[in-house]
């Protein structure tokens, strides 16, 4: 694909889209596929070309996915000056704690209903939920819904001023070390060694928390694609994003392996007899 094609919008004309609502709060949700439940939340800033890919390749792989439009323009290529406002409304928003103290984000709440409506629809053993950058937390989060059976954080960006905390409240840590405990439940996780946002710190927080349940992977920042979209270039400005904007889409290159351990989790979980 030439640079030019990967700076056009996505139409997201291949996926259905449709109102959610989850105690009164409505958000659109876009769904393609078929089989067991896969909830892919965006990244900063929004549900971009990139992050549609990977929607796409989860639905390719067997699954039913659900992108949750949670901030940013849905489609839209991720600009710098766009992208720089999308995270500061994000960061004043009251469905996110984006700085360290502030807990748990009410968001997932949300999410974790969309998780149980999306098993009911589906079925099958449980949901996946992938979490990215801004949202990367939020897929360790849903994992206190039961039905939510496969969470893999990827470069969990949050909070934003503390780079060895997890964008979670003590109780809610708790329920979480204990669902892994009670259920066996693993977490994958992914990350580049040099980046910015998700440090070596953060993952050691996760192992602290979670012990052996946590999975992390650490891949070499030189791997990053080196020409990524504006905002990543210019805002994010190190190697992050492993699977969506700094993926390089070659055969045997570690962040395609990435992907393709990803979907081997999710496949391993969700679709077992």
């Amino acid at each position: 694909m030439s640079a030019d094609e990967r700076r056009l919008d996505d139409a997201i004309t291949d996926f259905s889209r449709r109102p959610v609502g989850v105690e009164g709060v409505v958000k659109t949700v876009y769904t393609a596929g078929s089989g067991p439940a896969v909830v892919l939340m965006p990244e900063m800033p929004g549900i971009s070309p990139d992050v549609l890919r990977l929607a796409r390749w989860v639905r390719d792989a067997g699954f039913t996915v659900h992108v949750p439009s949670l901030f940013g323009t849905d489609g839209a290529w991720p600009t710098a000056e766009g992208g720089k406002e999308v995270v500061r409304r994000a960061c004043v928003s009251a469905e996110f704690r984006a700085f360290a103290g502030g807990g748990t984000s009410p968001v997932t709440a949300w999410l974790r209903g969309l998780a149980r409506r999306a098993h009911t629809e589906c079925g099958g053993p449980g949901v996946g939920a992938i979490g990215l950058c801004f949202t990367g937390n939020f897929a360790l989060t849903m994992a206190l819904e039961p039905a939510v059976v496969a969470p893999v954080v990827n470069h969990p960006s949050l909070p934003l001023d503390d780079h060895a905390a997890i964008e979670l409240g003590d109780e809610d840590a708790r329920a979480v070390r204990d669902r892994v405990a009670r259920d066996g439940l693993k977490v994958l996780a992914y990350r580049f060694d040099d980046d910015r946002w998700c440090t070596g710190q953060r993952f050691a927080a996760y192992r602290a928390l979670l012990g052996d349940a946590f999975d992390g992977r650490v891949l070499p920042g030189s791997s990053a694609n080196p020409a990524p979209p504006p905002f990543f270039r210019d805002v994010v400005a190190s190697p992050h994003s492993v699977v969506t904007a700094h993926l390089v889409d070659e055969e045997g290159h570690p962040t395609l392996r990435a992907r393709d351990e990803i979907l081997a989790f999710l496949a391993e979980r969700l679709l077992r007899p």
